[in-house]
């Protein structure tokens, strides 16, 4: 028995693809028709300079099932695509690029895939890819190689558009930057079960595309603002300290050699390097230590603007799950709101009652026997 088809939506971030927009959605729409009745195709138009938008509103016209996004400026894939996950509703959300180079054809086997797999994201492998060789099947081959083995995700096409993730996943992702190339480190990241499958690749009919040799160096900077979030973002001291300590050393080093040479040997520092390299070092040393414990605060704060949370739950048994304001109260050791029963108002005290002849009647004024407590108590405060 096959598995429950959910509602799907569909990303699409679009940069001056006028000419290839109305193919993209005939070949999309009769697929998602197919795959279930609930469904929406969101366009992000990252500030074409050509028809898209219009184009674009044609079509939004004519089905209210296609929602358009209309950035104000060209900010980048990144954040168009972060902008369309933002307003996807569905419970599924596909990805793909609008260059007509992913197949639509092959989103039903990924949905399938990830619903009897039990998976959270389903990457697509442009595994016989139509591009040039040496501008760019070789450097995505190489630069997809090395981040595999700095990251650790086995994924073999990173940075294959052509994904079906669900919406809980995709939202979390915090996209920014240029971070698009490394939704399934991120995804990996947050814990996310995750597979590939082979997917077509079709060559680029009209336009230009976007990418060039020129950003490869921007991926290899990327990737060390990755290696960095993976490792160190919970704990940056942990960084920052070490090399802070290990600059410190040095300059510890550097300082008793400078002083063996100046007692013992009584050679003259003036101008000396190994003095000046000691200063620098231990100065560095300071420096990298307050930039961890800065850093350490960012996170502090990071955190607490999240409601203290540092624990995405995948789900619970036996266990109602909580809301954000309690899941803050429980990450902070603060018992639930639902928990905290309201106490029943306080029965009013007895009124005092002291038989005669008693040492609190006899130790009261002859004037006060007989009166309230209230008034007797007024009385002693004002005679003391």
């Amino acid at each position: 028995m096959s598995p429950k088809i959910p509602s799907v939506s569909v990303v699409i971030p679009l940069y001056n693809e006028e000419e290839n927009v109305p193919v993209l959605l005939e070949r999309l729409v009769p697929v998602l028709g197919s795959l279930t009745d609930d469904w929406e195709i969101i366009l992000v138009n990252d500030g074409s300079t050509d028809r898209t938008q219009t184009v674009l509103e044609q079509y939004a016209h004519e089905e209210p099932r296609i929602r358009v996004i209309e950035l104000r400026r060209n900010y980048g894939q990144t954040a168009a695509l972060a902008a369309g996950i933002h307003h996807a509703s569905k419970e599924l959300v596909v990805t793909l690029d609008g260059d007509l180079q992913n197949d639509p054809a092959d989103i039903p086997r990924m949905v399938d895939e990830l619903l009897r797999g039990n998976y959270d994201v389903v990457h697509g492998w442009r595994r016989h890819r139509q591009d040039s060789f040496l501008l760019r099947s070789l450097p995505s081959r190489i630069a997809n190689w090395l981040i595999r083995k700095v990251t650790r995700v086995p994924v073999h096409d990173l940075g294959c558009s052509l994904r079906v993730m669900r919406k809980e996943i995709a939202q979390e992702l915090e996209l920014c930057g240029q971070m698009h190339r490394f939704v399934a480190v991120l995804a990996h990241w947050r814990g996310a079960r995750s597979t590939e499958i082979i997917t077509r690749h079709h060559p680029r009919r009209f336009g230009q595309s976007k990418y060039g040799l020129e950003r490869t160096i921007g991926v290899f900077l990327d990737l060390l603002t990755v290696k960095f979030i993976l490792d160190y973002f919970s704990s940056p001291m942990r960084f920052f300290g070490r090399v802070g300590i290990g600059c410190i050393l040095v300059g510890l080093l550097a300082g008793v050699g400078t002083l063996t040479m100046k007692i013992v040997h009584a050679v003259d520092m003036t101008g000396n390097p190994l003095l000046l390299l000691s200063v620098f070092s231990f100065m560095i040393g300071i420096q990298f230590m307050s930039l961890g414990l800065l850093a350490e605060l960012c996170v502090r704060v990071y955190y607490t603007s999240k409601g203290g949370v540092i624990f995405p739950i995948r789900k619970c048994i036996n266990l109602t799950p909580a809301s954000p304001d309690q899941e803050s109260g429980i990450a902070k050791g603060l018992p639930r709101s639902a928990d905290l029963k309201e106490c029943p108002p306080r029965p009013p005290l007895p009124t005092p009652h002291f038989p005669l002849g008693s040492p609190r009647e006899k130790a009261a004024p002859s004037a006060l026997r007989g009166q309230d407590p209230e008034t007797m108590e007024e009385h002693v405060t004002k005679a003391a």
